[in-house]
């Protein structure tokens, strides 16, 4: 969860336009910019009251741009004393937002379907102390304002690009039967609230409803908070990337991990 996070990618990886992930990020097919490592949060979780937590699937594009400033301030690491810092955070925000419409619309090749799913709260229950993530992830459901504090995508397709590929189920099932999560994360000010849990498991059900039978993670082999929290949901390595791609690609290797989906 960038405590943790998950794809296009480092220390796991995301990727802003289409490069899909490794422990939930991305990374632009176009360039390249700097990744905060993922790794578990020192960070003095607020008090808050988790029942308000509520995991669903995105429905408006208000939600979608608060989804895609979360990851934008999650993946990257920026110089708060850069000149032109809020431009420049603007500008991934609008490149992640935009390509996350075209996953989520169905309009990217390669993708069966995709699912951008959300963890929010209510304003009122985040403190001051959370200014900036309040700003940044907030929008309006129409009945009172919510923040995003905690997102993930659910890939339906044979594999995400420049990704280890899963290899079940086989045969013709694997064009729907087979999902990635990609893009895992977790505002660093709700740490240590279950929220990821709870975005894997809300995923796991969504996945049911598809017909998933497969589902598959990428995270990075230093990322030892990510593991812990995918193998807490059922989740087992599968295969590891060869060191020679992960050097090629300039990144820290991934392992692939595999959870299956039992069928009602």
């Amino acid at each position: 969860m960038a405590f943790l996070c998950s794809s296009s990618l480092p220390s796991c990886s995301i990727a802003i336009f289409s490069k899909s992930n490794t422990d939930g990020f991305r990374s632009s097919s176009s360039f390249r910019f700097r990744l905060r490592p993922i790794s578990a949060s020192h960070i003095l979780a607020p008090s808050i009251d988790r029942s308000a937590i509520l995991i669903s699937e995105t429905v408006s594009e208000d939600e979608l741009w608060a989804a895609a400033c979360l990851r934008v301030r999650t993946f990257n690491e920026l110089n708060p004393s850069s000149y032109n810092i809020q431009d420049h955070r603007r500008y991934l925000a609008e490149r992640e937002f935009e390509a996350l419409k075209e996953r989520v619309s169905g309009k990217r090749e390669g993708f069966t379907r995709v699912s951008c799913v959300n963890a929010t709260l209510p304003l009122s229950q985040l403190s001051t102390s959370s200014e900036d993530l309040c700003s940044a992830c907030k929008y309006s459901d129409g009945i009172e304002d919510r923040v995003v504090v905690g997102s993930l995508d659910l890939n339906q397709c044979r594999w995400l690009p420049d990704e280890i590929a899963g290899t079940k189920p086989e045969g013709f099932s694997v064009d729907f039967a087979r999902a990635y999560l990609s893009n895992v994360c977790v505002a660093k000010e709700l740490h240590r609230n279950g929220v990821g849990y709870k975005l894997i498991e809300k995923s796991k059900g969504v996945a049911r409803e598809w017909g998933i039978t497969d589902m598959y993670v990428h995270v990075t082999v230093v990322n030892e908070a990510a593991k812990r929290l995918y193998m807490k949901c059922g989740f087992e390595q599968e295969s590891a990337e060869p060191a020679w791609q992960a050097r090629y690609l300039n990144r820290p290797q991934r392992l692939l991990l595999w959870l299956s989906l039992p069928t009602s």
